[in-house]
């Protein structure tokens, strides 16, 4: 499902950050049937599907337009990682991670998010400190993220609970 809008609206943006590994408070779930595997091979067509349809609900749409060469020129990126959680072989969420060395050797979490079947379940505390993990392990010296009012209604708590802290809110209207 696609979220639509009929008027504009007040969005709240925040953007956090990590600056040392030790702020890292992980939420590791014991889950048998949960694995977050990283998607090692490129494929447009399965970053567009995870894309579409975590944040179908939560107005993802800047990336809608890109076509198949644009995908797959941004997945050719040495600096990005795509993590993916299943559930009993189901896809369920993923964490995009950008190492961004020009950014102040910062890892970026692009996107995060769950499929709407698996909210509320734990997973995304999981598979977020799974992402953060890796965003460390990448070498950088800061790991951030944007999120918005927009956005799943536990993300913000769920970005600090692992340890960010925000460093910047603003306000703009979205039409």
């Amino acid at each position: 499902m696609t979220a639509v809008r009929s008027r504009p609206v007040d969005v709240t943006t925040w953007s956090l950050e990590m600056r040392s590994r030790d702020a890292f408070r992980p939420a590791w779930s014991d889950r048998p049937d949960l694995t977050v595997t990283q998607a090692e091979i490129p494929c447009p067509e399965f970053s567009r599907f995870l894309y579409t349809s975590v944040g179908g609900d939560w107005y993802w749409c800047d990336r809608l337009r890109w076509n198949y060469a644009k995908w797959q020129t941004y997945l050719n990126n040495p600096g990005l990682q795509t993590w993916v959680a299943y559930v009993r072989g189901t896809p369920a969420g993923y964490v995009e991670l950008l190492h961004e060395p020009d950014n102040q050797n910062s890892i970026q979490i692009a996107y995060f998010g769950l499929l709407n079947a698996f909210i509320g379940q734990g997973i995304g505390k999981h598979l977020l400190s799974v992402g953060i993990d890796k965003a460390w392990e990448m070498g950088g010296d800061r790991v951030w993220v944007h999120t918005c009012s927009l956005d799943g209604p536990y993300a913000l708590k769920n970005y600090e609970a692992r340890g960010f802290r925000c460093y910047e809110t603003c306000t703009h209207v979205e039409q």
